[in-house]
């Protein structure tokens, strides 16, 4: 089988390639009565949308959603969510040489072996054009968690960090990068510059918060709340590495240092005193503040010439023309976000399933 589909109680289903006529997502589970139109989900798109810059790939697709069903009259039925994005700017043809040869790094090889052929116009499902469908349903998400805010951001690119001290929120929108730190933004233009004038790409890091949480979403054992999270993020194309909280940072801890010490809070409820297990114990949210990382490999489609071999095993040199984001990571940004939204909806139904 090939899975196509995530989640428990609020499940949604990806289909499409990024050089057919179209993609987008089946989204079941999604409680009714909600306020949906095209417009709530517009934005989030926009947001992942392509060739909004020179440091994206500049492929233009207007990325425009149409909700083919599960609404009436702006609000959600309770029966599936069936969602469209028509792709309109495809370039099959600058694939000519990838249908001969394997590109390094990238899914060809993989998916020959499993399927015994393969869409080569542009990675097919393998494509990050797939995470448009996961934008959409993420933005359907949001509206089960109306008590939640996610925010995500690029904390590293290229190895060049952020410094956390000069953390502004009013940032991350007002670059194209999603960079919290001006001052990095500006030594990530001309890195990425760099990059891009050699034929070559750059890895990211993106961090992701969710605030709102409330304590008890979650499971002990096989749907740890952290556990679904990592699932969900490895799905994302060009993803090598998901951390929660302090992550590997951990490892490298005393117990008293990575212990997150408590003391008496309002209502009842503790007032932590730091937050090392990104608000989660024992795979279930603590109520503090949801952290998760996300590596990101360097984009496989280059110019730079990188050895390989063909489809009859002969040995090969390929560099792949077309558009391509010479910083995958950039846009990832919005697509974390997603992946957040859709596994704290399900989370949200299965709580209320067990525990009322």
């Amino acid at each position: 089988m090939s899975f196509n589909s995530f989640g428990h109680l609020f499940r949604f289903t990806t289909w499409g390639e990024s050089h057919g006529p179209a993609l987008g997502a089946v989204v079941d589970g999604c409680p009714p009565g909600l306020a949906l139109a095209e417009e709530d989900i517009q934005p989030w798109l926009d947001k992942r949308r392509p060739g909004t810059s020179r440091f994206t790939t500049q492929r233009q697709e207007p990325d425009r959603v149409r909700i083919l069903s599960g609404t009436f009259e702006g609000r959600t039925t309770g029966t599936p969510i069936s969602l469209m994005i028509d792709n309109v700017d495809q370039r099959s043809k600058d694939y000519s040489e990838v249908a001969v040869a394997y590109r390094p790094g990238h899914a060809d090889y993989a998916y020959d072996a499993k399927y015994g052929f393969r869409d080569y116009r542009g990675g097919g499902r393998s494509s990050a054009r797939e995470t448009a469908a996961r934008v959409a349903a993420g933005a359907v998400a949001r509206a089960v968690i109306p008590e939640v805010r996610i925010r995500a951001y690029l904390v590293e690119m290229g190895g060049d960090a952020i410094d956390p001290a000069a953390f502004d929120d009013a940032a991350i929108d007002a670059n194209p990068f999603f960079c919290p730190d001006p001052g990095a933004a500006e030594r990530w233009i001309d890195i990425l510059d760099e990059a891009r004038k050699a034929g070559s790409s750059l890895g990211a890091v993106v961090e992701c918060v969710a605030t709102g949480v409330p304590a008890g979403w979650g499971a002990p054992v096989y749907a740890k709340l952290d556990a679904e999270l990592a699932s969900a993020c490895m799905s994302i194309n060009a993803v090598k590495g998901v951390e929660i909280g302090d992550g590997f940072a951990a490892a490298r801890l005393r117990g008293e240092g990575n212990a997150d010490a408590m003391r008496p809070g309002a209502d009842g409820r503790p007032l932590f005193l730091a937050n090392h297990a990104g608000g989660i114990a024992g795979g279930i949210a603590t109520g503090q503040p949801i952290v998760l990382r996300v590596a990101l490999k360097p984009t496989s489609s280059i110019l730079t010439p990188v050895e390989t071999i063909d489809r009859t095993g002969n040995a090969a040199e390929i560099r792949t023309k077309g558009r391509h984001d010479p910083c995958v990571g950039i846009r990832a940004a919005p697509v974390v976000e997603a992946m957040m939204a859709l596994v704290l909806a399900d989370q949200k139904l299965m709580h209320r399933g067990q525990c009322g």
